[in-house]
């Protein structure tokens, strides 16, 4: 199983998956997590940029 690909069916554009691999490994497997509920809250089959741009926001970095 892929890094980005948690068998649900939710992609990762390129931008989004850059953004992901910035963020420390230590932490990395919890932002992605949350990450992907965001995308899941919002019906989204796709993880952009902005959703971990919010998900960033929220988490206070």
């Amino acid at each position: 199983m892929s890094e980005f690909n948690t068998g649900e069916n939710l992609r990762w554009t390129q931008e989004a998956q850059k953004k992901l691999k910035n963020i420390p490994f230590f932490v990395r497997t919890q932002a992605r997590q949350r990450i992907e509920e965001l995308a899941r809250a919002a019906d989204s089959e796709e993880v952009t940029v902005e959703m971990v741009e919010q998900a960033r926001l929220e988490f206070g970095q």
